[in-house]
């Protein structure tokens, strides 16, 4: 049938591979050699560019480096991507819903804006990457089939991908680019060149490396059009580090991030750069207060049962979850098949849960956002922390964050009457507004992230910064400037440079929420000593409510203490006066 096909098109490059046509370019009109008897112009010469380039990329080398492993791995993404693509168009004129039905879902239940084309990016990518953590996750061999065995059984949606991917009746263009990947992977001792990296001292996170190197062949135009760009490890670093100083000096939790239940969350995780992070210095101060021994029951015990993150777009979600198999197991605990990082598929700022349903694709959605729906309306989280997207033309456009958002809209209970707050519809706005509602149903808690700076002196979040104020009790702004449209300087003369590629200053800043936690009656603080009576045990459903009932009192008690104090004072000048 190959030859066939080739004697009718020998005007055209074509490319087989086990005797299925994997592509094929018409580079020029052969009327013009055949009638004019003159070389033809090449019409198509990127398309024949690309068809060579999987020609030549089909021989495999023995070894690899994580750069030239990327690289490789990116080539043959792209061209997955392609497949991918044309897969979906065809399947949407047979009516057939295999990967459509995939599509429809993530569209309908995640990101309403995906396009066909951005989807086929989003699982083209997340194939690659569940690929490699399969591939970390086997023995000496390695195959398409092998991959759905070596996905955890509880990161559902990647088994769900995967039960199609290794186990289902691919189109053959499909196919034979999944396998070449595989085999690719196969020869490459891919946990290896991560773990000779990561100690080679090369970096403290090779998968953010060796991600950046795949984005950079992969498709260099969409990594700069969606601001892929990582933050800096010294900023990642210093949030870190500063959070958990405060959790020792201002909340008096002598371990920091290590001590017994300080919870976690970092609503826009991305490839996990902050939590990986934070995970090495809350094992660092476990081990340097009670030594290794008890280092795996820590992460076991600690770590995994109250470090949080949520992430929306799905490459990125299978590259943390790849990233944290490796870091968790580089620290000192090799993740067990019924053992995940509580790191979900959700949009933070979505608070409507999917429905339970059978249909392909959903059960696993559902069920990610069933647990997402658990952190983000039951749970309390003390520590909140990231780097979340910016974006002044947001998409995200759900009910319960936008009614947030109205509360920027005012001060002090009037209304601002702003003509144009469109500004307040930015990402980061919203996330700070996720994480300062977060903290304060918790009653207590830090926040720190690094954002867009112009909520710090804009006139349009006037609103933002009283509502911030009235909210924490410590607010500390470190402004890293970097804005390209205020033309400023350094104190010594020098260029005013941004941390990050891109135009828009940034800040760091943190906030805290004391009060609550230290509110005391009789020296006792309160809401401490009802969870200290009650240590090693599980709480019934009606002693969380009563706890809730609890800190509701509470709050309302110091708003009341707040109102007499200011009374007392007037009263206390009018007697001086007297």
């Amino acid at each position: 049938e190959g030859i066939e096909e080739a004697r009718k098109g020998l005007d055209t490059n074509l490319l087989y591979r086990n005797g299925q046509l994997i592509d094929r370019v018409l580079a020029a009109r052969p009327f013009i050699v055949h009638k004019l008897g003159t070389v033809p112009p090449v019409e198509k010469g990127n398309e024949l560019f690309n068809l060579l380039e999987k020609f030549f990329s089909f021989s495999l080398p023995k070894a690899y480096t994580a750069e030239s492993l990327a690289v490789e791995l990116a080539k043959r993404t792209r061209f997955l991507r392609d497949v991918v693509t044309e897969e979906l168009r065809e399947e949407k004129a047979r009516k057939q819903d295999v990967l459509l039905g995939f599509y429809e879902a993530f569209q309908k239940y995640l990101i309403a804006n995906l396009t066909l084309e951005d989807f086929a990016d989003l699982y083209a990518q997340t194939i690659t990457y569940g690929l490699f953590a399969a591939r970390t996750r086997a023995g000496d061999h390695f195959n398409r089939r092998m991959a759905f065995d070596n996905i955890p059984r509880t990161i559902g949606i990647l088994r769900d991908v995967f039960q199609f991917i290794s186990l289902g009746d691919l189109p053959k263009q499909l196919e034979w680019i999944v396998d070449d990947i595989s085999e690719v992977l196969a020869v490459a001792d891919a946990g290896g060149i991560l773990d000779r990296f990561y100690r080679e001292g090369k970096g403290s996170d090779p998968i953010v490396h060796f991600y950046e190197t795949f984005l950079a062949e992969y498709d260099p135009e969409e990594r700069e059009r969606r601001g892929v760009y990582y933050t800096p490890e010294p900023v990642v670093s210093y949030i870190v580090r500063s959070l958990h100083q405060l959790l020792k000096t201002r909340f008096d939790r002598s371990d920091g991030l290590a001590s017994e239940g300080v919870t976690l969350l970092d609503p826009g995780a991305g490839t996990m750069t902050f939590i990986a992070r934070a995970c090495q210095e809350a094992v660092r101060e476990f081990e340097e207060k009670y030594g290794t021994g008890g280092r795996e029951g820590f992460i076991r015990e600690h770590i995994l049962k109250n470090y949080y993150a949520f992430e929306l777009m799905m490459a990125p979600y299978a590259v943390g979850h790849l990233k944290m198999s490796f870091f968790l197991e580089e620290l000192g605990h090799r993740l067990s098949d019924d053992e995940r990082f509580q790191f979900y598929l959700t949009n933070a700022l979505e608070m409507e849960e999917l429905e339970q349903t059978h249909l392909p694709g959903m059960a696993s959605l559902a069920k990610e956002s069933r647990l997402a729906g658990e952190v983000k309306k039951e749970r309390p989280i003390l520590v909140i922390l990231g780097n979340p997207p910016y974006s002044g033309h947001s998409s995200n456009r759900e009910k319960w964050i936008l009614e947030l958002i109205e509360d920027y809209k005012q001060l002090d209970g009037k209304p601002l009457g702003e003509k144009n707050p469109k500004w307040l519809q930015d990402d980061y706005v919203k996330f700070l507004r996720f994480a300062q509602w977060k903290i304060a149903q918790t009653g207590q808690g830090l926040v720190g992230m690094i954002t867009n700076h112009s909520y710090l002196d804009n006139p349009t979040f006037r609103g933002m910064r009283w509502s911030l104020m009235e909210t924490f009790d410590e607010i500390y702004v470190l402004d890293l400037h970097g804005n390209s449209l205020k033309r400023e300087t350094c104190p010594g003369g020098s260029k005013d440079k941004n941390v990050f590629d891109i135009r828009q200053g940034v800040a760091i800043a943190f906030f805290v929420k004391l009060e609550l936690w230290e509110y005391q009656i009789g020296g006792y603080q309160v809401l401490a000593k009802w969870l200290k009576d009650r240590r090693d045990r599980v709480l019934s459903l009606q002693e969380i409510k009563t706890y809730c009932r609890i800190v509701t009192a509470t709050q309302r008690t110091i708003a009341l203490q707040e109102e007499i104090d200011a009374l007392y004072s007037e009263a206390e000048t009018d007697i001086v006066k007297i």
